[in-house]
């Protein structure tokens, strides 16, 4: 598959690289309906931060979707959801995600936390694989958009996918106005 917004990547089939994705994108790829669909691309771990990796092979930002965990609590038990949005908005997580999670406040969940109960790669952190249960709220934006670039579940490399396809993963919630 061609994708217009790689860039100066190298794009493989995601299937053919397993050891470019994290332990939990790699068992949940196992059931994608549209695994076969998936790019993945090798890239310098030091620039997997959005603004970084945009700039250094020339991928365009509007095309990059970055995945968020967020934590509140509600009766003493602590929720999380992963948000998905475009790398050039921010989520709503004061009032839509607060909201969704039924909480008093929601906040980021601290970096140790997202990264020990996803099991990636902070810098990498991806809607496929995360853990059961979890709401997966995506902005009506990403799951329009017909090419995107989000993480692996490592540093190192990319995915790339439809938002059709990540508006399909499961427990996605697609929600107008996530992100502002």
């Amino acid at each position: 598959m061609q994708w217009s917004i790689a860039g100066t990547l190298t794009v493989e089939p995601a299937v053919d690289r397993p050891d470019l994705l994290g332990e939990p994108v790699r068992k949940a790829m196992a059931t994608l309906p549209e695994r076969d669909r998936l790019g993945v691309a090798a890239i310098d771990p030091d620039l997997a931060d959005t603004a970084a990796f945009c700039r250094a092979y020339g991928s365009p930002l509007d095309a990059s979707a970055n995945c968020v965990v967020v934590a509140g609590k509600r009766s003493g038990e602590e929720r999380f959801a992963a948000c998905l949005v475009l790398a050039t908005t921010r989520a709503d997580v004061n009032n839509v995600v607060r909201r969704r999670l039924d909480v008093r406040k929601a906040s980021f969940a601290p970096t140790d936390t997202a990264v020990e109960l996803t099991g990636m790669a902070y810098g990498g952190i991806t809607p496929i694989g995360l853990p059961d249960g979890w709401p997966l709220l995506i902005d009506a934006r990403v799951a329009r958009a017909p090419e995107l670039i989000i993480g692996s579940g490592i540093r190192g490399s990319k995915l790339l996918i439809s938002g059709p396809a990540l508006a399909a993963l499961p427990h996605a919630e697609v929600i107008d106005g996530l992100a502002q």
